[in-house]
């Protein structure tokens, strides 16, 4: 018996909040067993998100939750992985090519497994991201073993109870980046793995801090 990966055309979900002529365009990843519409709520919910475009990109793998009607979604998993990583990455350029102006610029931000993705295409993708925004998720190893990988500035954030993304791995990922001499802030707040209001906050202080010099 042997085990073939094809390649095969699929349909990915992807919301779009648009603003006009903007500077900046958010494009966010949910976290595992979550939709589009989780993360767009979180966007939305960053302080001065009304300036930006934003975009909430769904995961391509579906399945319901639970007993319920309830469609969610994940990016991957460790079957075929490295496969994953390429639809995943096209998904990502072909999302960019259809919703962001050419003089916009790119901050990706992910939650959870998100944070994979929002790094991947943030630093893989045709067009890279000015800022990585990253919650509750690491640094993709293989971005960072690799010599020639060019990370943009990052927001790393943790809660202080989240048992997934430890401080040691948070440590390590700024650690990592940091010898890099990759811009890196950091936020640990009051919370378990979870986007909460800090992290919202500390999101529009990272996007502010550069957004006067990207102006269209």
């Amino acid at each position: 018996m042997k085990t073939l990966s094809l390649p095969t055309g699929t349909h990915g979900r992807v919301l779009v909040r648009e603003a006009v002529g903007p500077s900046v365009v958010l494009v966010g990843f949910h976290g595992y067993m979550e939709n589009a519409d989780i993360q767009m709520e979180r966007l939305v919910g960053i302080p001065g998100s009304e300036r930006w475009t934003l975009v909430s990109v769904q995961g391509l793998h579906r399945f319901y939750l639970g007993r319920s009607e309830t469609v969610v979604a994940s990016w991957m998993t460790r079957q075929d992985r490295d496969d994953m990583i390429v639809d995943n990455l096209g998904y990502y350029d072909r999302v960019v090519e259809t919703v962001v102006p050419p003089a916009a610029r790119i901050v990706t931000a992910g939650f959870s497994q998100g944070v994979a993705m929002a790094f991947r295409g943030g630093v893989l993708g045709r067009r890279k991201a000015s800022g990585i925004i990253a919650v509750g998720g690491d640094v993709p190893p293989e971005l960072l073993a690799n010599g020639g990988s060019e990370f943009p500035a990052v927001l790393l954030t943790r809660g202080e109870r989240d048992t997934w993304y430890s401080d040691a791995k948070m440590s390590g990922d700024v650690d990592s980046l940091r010898f890099r001499h990759v811009p890196v802030d950091t936020l640990t707040y009051a919370g378990a793995h979870e986007w909460t209001p800090d992290v919202a906050a500390a999101a529009s202080a990272f996007i502010g801090d550069f957004e006067g010099q990207w102006t269209c």
